[in-house]
């Protein structure tokens, strides 16, 4: 538990909290929407609550990039971003984390022509664990841009963050059922064709549920209606994602924890009434899915390659250890990037995210699973479970000892530091 919050309302606020801690013998973090599954935001210290610092701080439409306070939400953009004429260039199907929360763990979405979110990043302003107010941008100091974009909270107290935006746009949406098999042979060219692939699989079944999202543009004079959007009626985007997803599912896993012999069936069950949807919106209408369902989930990203066999080897490692898993892997891919702790950093990658049922805290399957996953050069989400250590995590990231040198240079006191940062980053 924090020995104190603060609810800053300014960047100045904000040096003064860290200079309090810097002179209390106190860490300093601050939280955004806590929907991280690790402790990276966790304190016995200052903790700065920044909901009251939300929103536009200024934009430049015609270069596409706005500023935002560092509390503004996910979920909040549509309604900036819409009016002037711009949209996030990717998204994942979570809106409830802040854009610096989102940023700074390495939040993506799917789309092997995409970067995740930090990728959009062309500057922040932050306060350092010295209380220095400092920007950084690709004009100032822009050598520490590739570490501050997707800091971990280790570099300081992000204030604002201005990120590159596009014009808005729609997806043309089509959900499938697949097989399993033929996604896996097929994996690298249906992404290497679409503009967004994804598919989740239920172990114990044969098949798989593909997404695929096809970008289209809004002609401004029309607006989206002009443009073709052909959106899900209320009626069916009801039944399908509040009744199937999280009714329907949070009956099924409740009743799996307690009868956990029955997942397989239950799973092929549900498997056979996976429906087929096609339909156009605007984008955040199609990223984003309502979950309702708790849920713990530990994600790695892999070379684009490795996926297949990965999925495969996870498919025997389930069978074999007669694990019953009630919710779906879902497998998703991103772009190289050249952001110091990106999951993606120099290479095409695939991500596969295991969940169990937040009840269930049988770990055997995380555990396993994650050997797996780590055996293909894997790296885990920073926002997600994952037990690797600093040691195991310099061997995988290309510019992590550069990472080191730059949390040397703006907190060379550690005011930021907790213990999950000390497992992941060092002392």
């Amino acid at each position: 538990m924090p020995a104190t919050e603060v609810f800053p309302r300014t960047a100045q606020q904000v040096v003064q909290a860290v200079e309090r801690a810097r002179d209390t013998g106190h860490t300093v973090k601050p939280i955004g929407a806590s929907h991280s599954f690790t402790g990276l935001g966790a304190t016995d210290g200052i903790r700065l609550q920044l909901h009251r610092m939300r929103g536009l701080v200024s934009a430049d439409v015609a270069a596409g990039r706005v500023t935002l306070w560092a509390g503004t939400h996910l979920w909040e953009l549509p309604q900036i971003l819409g009016p002037l004429g711009l949209a996030l260039a990717n998204m994942g199907d979570i809106d409830k984390q802040t854009i610096t929360g989102a940023t700074q763990t390495g939040t993506h979405g799917t789309g092997l022509g995409l970067g995740g979110l930090a990728t959009t990043v062309v500057g922040a302003t932050l306060v350092t664990g010295t209380g220095e107010l400092l920007t950084v941008s690709e004009t100032e100091n822009a050598e520490l841009l590739p570490a501050v974009a997707l800091g971990l909270g280790a570099l300081g107290v992000l204030v604002t963050v201005t990120i590159q935006c596009v014009p808005r746009y729609l997806l043309h949406a089509v959900e499938a059922p697949d097989s399993f098999d033929a996604v896996l042979d097929s994996l690298l060219e249906r992404n290497r064709a679409a503009d967004h692939f994804e598919f989740y699989w239920f172990p114990h079944t044969t098949g798989a549920r593909t997404k695929t999202n096809t970008r289209l543009p809004i002609d401004p004079d029309l607006g989206p209606a002009g443009s073709g959007a052909r959106p899900l009626g209320a009626v069916s985007r009801y039944v399908d994602e509040e009744f199937m997803n999280n009714a329907m599912l949070g009956a099924v896993v409740g009743f799996q924890r307690w009868v956990p012999a029955a997942t397989p069936k239950i799973n092929r069950a549900v498997q056979t009434v996976s429906s087929a949807r096609d339909y156009i919106d605007e984008s955040h209408r199609v990223y984003v899915t309502n979950r309702r369902v708790h849920f713990r989930e530990m994600e790695y990203a892999l070379p684009i390659e490795a996926v297949p066999t990965a999925l495969r080897e996870l498919r025997d490692l389930i069978e074999r250890r007669k694990f019953k898993v009630s919710f779906p892997i879902e497998v998703r891919a991103a772009a190289g990037d050249d952001l110091m702790l990106s999951t993606a950093h120099g290479r095409e990658s695939g991500y596969i995210a295991v969940h169990r049922y937040w009840r269930d805290r049988d770990d055997a399957y995380f555990r396993e699973a994650e050997a797996v996953l780590a055996a293909h050069d894997g790296r885990p989400h920073w926002g997600k479970m994952h037990t690797l250590s600093a040691s195991d995590l310099a061997a995988r990231y290309p510019r992590f000892d550069e990472f080191l040198a730059v949390r040397d240079r703006l907190d060379p006191d550690r005011v930021f530091a907790n213990p999950h940062l000390n497992r992941v980053l060092g002392e």
